[in-house]
């Protein structure tokens, strides 16, 4: 593994991160510093992923909030571990109840699409199972940043002035109400460098931290969540929230040329970064920036998701098993799909997304891979009045057709595109890595993962390199850093080529990889976003 310098001709001007005792790489410069400043307090890497989750519900609310859902990969004393805190659907729920409202599909907005939300049932968990510290001493730092304020940074500017507008445009009713007063308070944004507070939102996660989660879902904020959604005709009642639990469960793997790639089973869509991994690893690339290396990744990506959207959803309700769809003989028969020229396998065409992503280490050796979203931005447009609480819009991605494999049933989890990864070789752990950003995830997974082991490209280097999105059919989106030499000869194969304005879109990854011979831990962190590492 490559944890040194390397020069790349598409790379930023940002360097790998050393340290050696902790090291928290995100999004949000104040979330990584979050997490640092728990560590150094007796936390550890668990503590500070709980710490820099908490404080981007405030730092980032474009992505995440405290209504969101959650995995999580751990490295714990020689063993990893997965826990799935995506919520289910409410029990009342079903096919016949959203066509009753007048839908053909599950809308993207309002009350219908929200399904329980997982995030401080995660936070709770992880702090008990494996933490040091008790979550009132990890969410002090988002509750200081939500009562007294921070400067919104720039790549937020951006998300959340777009976000404001569309909503003017879009929300009309007063379930939507609390969103603007939230998040638009004087009727707009806040731009870049200028100050947002949310008092609601500090009390919130004051009332999460001195209840360890309890009054989320079985408390005060439980009642006032069930009183909003009963109000305004939503599904999700007092029970969902009362009988929700995250799971823990057992992380899935392929072997790529001597690694082994890890993500969190189904109904997560992990599965289908590693189908593609699969469909590659007898392969030979001898170098990044060549045609038939691109040409092959999108083509098996391609074959990977389509597989992906036909099959996944929660996994005691798919036709067939993860085994089967990762064994080696269903590798090679659709390995044999992949010729010359750009293959058409008609999957539905997947929508955008919104999500975070954060990695931790610490100097004994524990690691963790967090993912929490709302989905699509901020979600559903649901703020739950006086508390900040916005709500996701997971619930949008369920079938109303009865015989899909992800048709919505109630209690039932959808197929989800938040995935944290995790790399090791051997009994060594290399360490945790991410790309958030919806549909991307699974591809950029992929081409960060093959930049590392194929190419030899440290961290930075990995995330800083150009990258591709299949979108549907033939047409794949390039960004602005693609080269141009390889986009024409891409076309020539049967590619349908768009080149993107802006690097919005690529997914925003972080990755932090230890050096098993002394302890180092080396970071990088992604140039599309405000993406910062803390290192201690």
């Amino acid at each position: 593994m490559n944890l040194n310098p390397h020069d790349y001709p598409y790379a930023s001007k940002r360097n790998v991160v050393y340290g050696k005792k902790g090291m928290v790489a995100t999004s949000q410069p104040l979330a990584a510093e979050a997490g640092i400043e728990v560590m150094k307090k007796g936390g550890n890497a668990v503590d500070a992923a709980i710490a820099s989750a908490a404080s981007l519900t405030v730092l980032e609310p474009t992505s995440n909030g405290i209504g969101s859902d959650a995995f999580a990969l751990v490295w714990i004393k020689g063993k990893l571990h997965g826990l799935n805190a995506s919520g289910y659907s409410p029990e009342k729920m079903t096919i016949e109840a959203v066509k009753a409202k007048g839908y053909d599909a599950v809308p993207q907005f309002g009350m219908t699409p929200v399904t329980v939300p997982g995030a401080p049932a995660a936070w709770a968990e992880l702090a008990d199972k494996f933490g040091k510290l008790p979550l009132t001493e990890s969410l002090k730092p988002a509750i200081s940043y939500a009562e007294e304020g921070y400067p919104a940074s720039p790549t937020l500017g951006a998300f959340w002035k777009e976000a404001a507008e569309k909503f003017k445009n879009t929300f009309e009713g007063e379930e939507f109400e609390a969103w603007f007063t939230a998040f638009a308070p004087d009727g707009h944004a806040p731009e870049a460098g200028t100050v947002w507070k949310s008092p609601d939102h500090a009390r919130t996660l004051k009332e999460i931290a001195e209840t360890n989660g309890e009054s989320f879902y079985r408390g005060n904020l439980a009642e006032k969540i069930s009183t909003h959604f009963q109000k305004h005709g939503g599904f999700l009642s007092k029970q969902d929230l009362a009988d929700y639990s995250p799971e823990w469960v057992d992380p899935i793997k392929v072997n790529y040329r001597g690694y082994d790639v890890w993500e969190i089973p189904p109904n997560g869509q992990g599965l289908i970064a590693l189908m593609g991994l699969n469909i590659l690893k007898n392969d030979h690339f001898t170098s990044k920036e060549a045609v038939d290396t691109y040409h092959h990744q999108i083509e098996a990506m391609k074959l990977a998701y389509s597989d992906g959207l036909a099959h996944i959803t929660e996994e005691k309700h798919m036709n067939h098993t993860v085994e089967e769809l990762l064994s080696d003989k269903y590798a090679s028969k659709r390995r044999e799909n992949i010729g010359e020229h750009a293959l058409d396998p008609s999957p539905a065409a997947p929508p955008k997304g919104g999500t975070v992503y954060l990695a931790t280490a610490d100097e004994e050796g524990n690691m963790v891979s967090f993912i929490q979203s709302n989905f699509m931005g901020f979600g559903s447009g649901i703020v739950v009045p006086g508390t900040g609480i916005s709500m996701q819009n997971r619930g949008f991605t369920f079938s109303l057709d009865e015989s899909h494999v992800n048709a919505l049933k109630p209690r039932k989890k959808t197929f989800h595109t938040i995935i944290p990864g995790f790399l090791s070789k051997g009994s060594e752990p290399v360490g945790p890595f991410g790309v958030m950003g919806g549909y991307m995830q699974p591809q950029g997974h992929l081409q960060v993962i093959m930049s590392t082991i194929d190419f030899h490209l440290n961290p930075q280097a990995a995330l800083d390199a150009p990258r591709w999105q299949w979108v549907s059919g033939k047409k794949i989106l390039i960004d602005p850093s693609f080269p141009n030499h390889i986009a024409e000869a891409l076309h020539r194969k049967g590619h349908h080529i768009e080149r993107a304005l802006t690097h919005g879109g690529f997914g925003r990854g972080q990755i932090i990889w230890r050096n098993p011979d002394n302890g180092v831990l080396a970071g990088g962190t992604e140039p599309r976003t405000d993406g910062h590492i803390a290192a201690w």
